[in-house]
């Protein structure tokens, strides 16, 4: 066993150790029973005797492969060694190539680490910034071919009818006595009339009508029916007026509740409470830019619905916010704060859920928008006011609307006029014939279309016409 060094494995020694040793332990019992096997038979004794010969045998194959193990082990070793040094060797080596790095780049490799990982990282946002870009581009325009799909959609499944009303209410006479005596003896039926109702009487040289003009609608309706009545019934004295002004004021409120309960029937809301009904009824005498308010929320509803089945968002909360979002123009005039603002706390007072009321108060961006309920009743409410001819423009606001179409025709060079004409239907606009020739007035009326397109601030179609002439003229004195 001197041959046997430590380079083998601890337990492959161990092992061919305790082999050997049972080996020779037999080998010695062989010997000792061959020592007795005088008093043994012959076989028995032949067989003790190969089983010695094959011990023999078996010890000197297990010596061979212990010399052949410890020899590779000595190979494994030296191996090993040189692995070893190898190793040590590149360690250096690589020590002294990232010092030479170092000291050329003049960076530590701290340093330099960070300075890949930052230009990694800029890189990096780059990309992510474009591909975020090129989805958010995409998305827009999938939504906004999205909304069309659906503004289209519940603007041709609507129908309702134009309306233009105004702030004077006429009052057809069956002659033109009749003035007189709503005048009465020196004024004292028109006085009367006037301080019962709160409503101012307009009579003047038109044949056979009087006007009632009033800034509250409902007023105004009680004064009409009140009117008439007197008309009809022919004795008008101030008496008579108290007693129909009374009646007519509630004819006006009954049909008032009676317009409300249409309203909710027409929509398909339930479970109203009797006074905000009442107020949604009083919005039936009550117009905005022409506009009927009540037809307006009606429409509105309508609109809010279809657009909420196609999102797949709450109808129920959409249709109702949609009809109450100007309950507050009902309120009188010494309501506190904006009709959105007002109409919300009267829903929250009379019991609507907060996501009704929400959507009410946010109609006009007076508070951040939360739900999409909310956004479809701004929506609803821009189509049914926006349509053409569901509101009439101010004279105010035609005329500025002129006007701004000639400033943005005379903001071009060379423009010497600009005439709005049509009703804004068309341009015409005068240039310069020595400083514009007719390839320039050809640009100038594209870049007018383009501007005056781009402020949006016409509907339908505008004509933009470029005028250059030349003129000679001579004076014959």
């Amino acid at each position: 066993m001197d041959h046997i060094t430590t380079a083998l494995p601890l337990g492959v020694l161990v092992g061919l150790a305790l082999l050997l040793g049972v080996l020779a332990v037999l080998r010695s019992l062989f010997h000792v029973m061959s020592r007795q096997s005088s008093g043994l038979s012959a076989p028995a004794t032949a067989e003790l005797t190969g089983r010695e010969e094959r011990v023999a045998e078996r010890e000197a194959v297990l010596e061979e492969g212990m010399r052949r193990l410890a020899a590779e082990g000595r190979l494994i070793e030296d191996r090993s060694t040189r692995l070893r040094a190898r190793e040590e060797e590149l360690s250096r080596l690589t020590e002294e190539h990232r010092g030479a790095l170092e000291s050329v780049a003049g960076l530590r490799r701290d340093e330099a680490r960070e300075r890949l990982l930052a230009e990694a990282r800029t890189e990096a946002t780059r990309e992510a910034a474009v591909v975020a870009r090129r989805i958010e581009g995409e998305a827009r325009t999938e939504a906004e071919r999205r909304a069309r799909h659906i503004v289209a959609v519940a603007a041709q499944r609507m129908a309702v009818e134009q309306t233009t009303e105004s702030v004077v209410t006429t009052v057809r006479l069956p002659h033109d006595d009749m003035k007189g005596r709503i005048i009465g003896r020196e004024g004292r039926n028109i006085r009367s009339f006037e301080a019962v109702t709160g409503v101012n009487v307009i009579v003047d040289e038109t044949p056979e009508e009087v006007r009632l003009s009033c800034f509250d609608p409902v007023r105004r309706e009680v004064a009409r029916r009140t009117l008439e009545g007197l008309i009809v019934d022919g004795r008008i004295h101030p008496s008579r007026i108290e007693e129909l002004f009374e009646a007519s004021g509630r004819e006006v409120e009954e049909s008032c509740a009676l317009a409300g309960r249409d309203a909710l029937v027409e929509t398909g809301v339930d479970d109203v409470a009797p006074e905000l009904a009442s107020l949604l009824g009083r919005l039936r005498y009550r117009t905005s830019f022409g506009q009927n308010v009540l037809a307006h929320l009606v429409e509105s509803a309508h609109a809010a619905g279809l657009m909420a089945d196609e999102l797949g968002v709450s109808r129920r909360v959409s249709v109702r916010a949609a009809l109450l979002h100007d309950i507050g123009k009902a309120l009188p005039h010494d309501a506190a704060g904006s009709h959105a603002l007002a109409g919300a706390a009267v829903v929250r007072r009379l019991g609507e859920d907060e996501a009704v009321v929400h959507a009410i108060e946010a109609h006009h961006n007076e508070v951040e928008v939360r739900s999409p309920e909310a956004l479809l009743v701004q929506a609803a409410d821009a189509m049914s006011g926006g349509r053409p001819g569901a509101r009439r423009d101010s004279a105010e606001v035609y005329v500025r609307r002129l006007r701004r179409l000639e400033e943005l025709a005379l903001s071009s060079p060379g423009t010497t006029e600009a005439f709005a004409m049509r009703a804004g239907r068309e341009v015409r606009v005068l240039v310069t014939p020595d400083e514009v020739d007719d390839v320039q007035a050809q640009v100038i009326a594209r870049d007018i279309a383009k501007r005056v397109e781009e402020e949006n601030n016409h509907t339908g179609q505008v004509r933009i016409t470029v005028v250059r002439e030349s003129r000679a003229i001579e004076i014959v004195r």
